[in-house]
């Protein structure tokens, strides 16, 4: 019989596999991305210390498009790499969170990159 694949359970186990790998340091923190159905969460979390430096979401004022597709990825992409910038971050890991590196989660890395942000 073909069982039906739990999704959610296949993101966390594929995020679960990157977090043995990376970590953020105060250097070099890491910029985790959180995508739901309806809006974008993004931080820029220093593993070591336990804090989150700098967040973004498409739940900010300063963010138009209040969805999570790709118009609004570039947004929060942009966005995000600002605040890291005036708060002296410029190189970061980047945690994609256990989703595929395709559509909102690569608009998102691009728009970071082209900010200023270095990945």
């Amino acid at each position: 019989m073909i069982t039906k694949t739990d999704r959610k359970f296949e993101r966390n186990r594929r995020h679960a596999r990157v977090r043995r790998k990376i970590s953020g340091t105060a250097e070099c923190p890491r910029l985790c991305v959180y995508r739901s159905n309806q809006n974008l969460f993004v931080q820029v979390i220093d593993d070591v210390a336990g804090k989150t430096l700098v967040q973004a979401s498409t739940l900010d004022k300063e963010v138009k498009t209040k969805h999570a597709n790709k118009e609004a990825a570039k947004e929060v992409g942009a966005l995000i790499a600002k605040r890291a910038l005036d708060k002296k971050i410029d190189t970061v890991v980047y945690d994609r969170g256990g989703y595929i590196y395709h559509g909102v989660v690569k608009e998102l890395a691009e728009a970071a990159r082209e900010a200023g942000l270095k990945f």
